[in-house]
C-alpha cells in the first residue's frame, strides 16, 4: 500500500521515510507526482495547515497522503516564528537567513529565557475525504550560535538538555527517539493501522 509524503523539504521526506520503515507502506514523494500543485500553506495553526496539505495531497494523487506542519515556538518571542517558521527571514525559506534572523531577535537574551520547543501536527489523509491528525513537541534551549552538521532548518541552534546537544549534533536515531517529529509519528501507527484495516 502506498502512501504519499506531502512536501519537498529533502529534509522533511529523509526522517519522514525514515520513521516509517517498517511501517508496511510503499513511501513516496510528492516528486513522483509533478502534476500536483505546491499547496498554499496560509492556515494560523499547524493543524490547519497540515489538514490542507493532507486532503489537497489525496484527493490530488489518489492514494493516502501523510503531511505534517511543523515549526519552532520561542517563549521570549511570544511562540514565534511559529507556522512562520520555514519563511521566517523571507519567502525563499532560507535555513541560514532564518537562523541569524533568530539569533539577532535573541541577542543578549540570557540563558533561561531562551526555552523554546519544536512542534509538529501530521495529518494523515485519504482520497475519500477521511481525515486525522496527531501531534508532538519536543523542549529545548536556543543556543548562542550554531553546532553540528546534521539536520536541517533550526536544527543548530535548537539544543535538547537531556542530551546536552543541539539537534544537528545528535544521530538520527538519537533525534527520531525525542523529536517533536519522532513523537507525533509514533501515534500516527495507530491510524494507519485503521486505514489498513479498512
Amino acid at each position: 500500500m502506498k502512501i504519499v509524503l506531502a512536501t519537498h523539504n529533502e529534509g522533511k521526506l529523509r526522517e519522514l521515510r525514515q520513521l516509517l520503515s517498517g511501517s508496511g507502506f510503499d513511501v513516496v514523494s510528492l516528486a513522483n507526482y509533478p502534476d500536483v500543485p505546491e499547496v498554499i500553506e496560509d492556515g494560523d495553526t499547524f493543524e490547519a495547515n497540515a489538514i490542507k496539505k493532507g486532503v489537497e495531497t489525496a484527493a490530488a494523487t489518489g492514494e493516502i497522503a501523510l503531511a505534517d506542519d511543523s515549526g519552532l515556538e520561542v517563549d521570549y518571542l511570544n511562540n514565534a516564528p511559529g507556522v512562520h517558521s520555514a519563511r521566517f527571514a523571507g519567502p525563499e525559506r532560507d535555513d541560514n537567513a532564518n537562523n541569524q534572523k533568530l539569533l539577532q531577535l535573541l541577542k543578549g537574551v540570557p540563558p533561561e529565557k531562551r526555552t523554546a520547543r519544536f512542534r509538529c501536527v501530521i495529518a494523515v489523509a485519504t482520497p475519500g475525504g477521511k481525515v486525522a491528525t496527531v501531534d508532538g513537541s519536543c523542549e529545548g534551549i536556543i543556543e548562542t550560535q550554531p553546532s553540528g552538521s546534521g539536520g536541517f532548518g533550526y536544527d543548530p541552534l535548537f539544543l535538547v538538555p537531556e542530551y546536552g546537544k543541539t539537534f544537528a549534533e545528535l544521530d538520527a536515531e538519537n533525534k527520531n527517539a525525542v523529536s517533536h517529529r519522532g513523537r507525533a509519528l509514533k501515534k500516527v501507527n495507530s491510524i494507519l493501522k485503521d486505514i489498513i484495516g479498512d
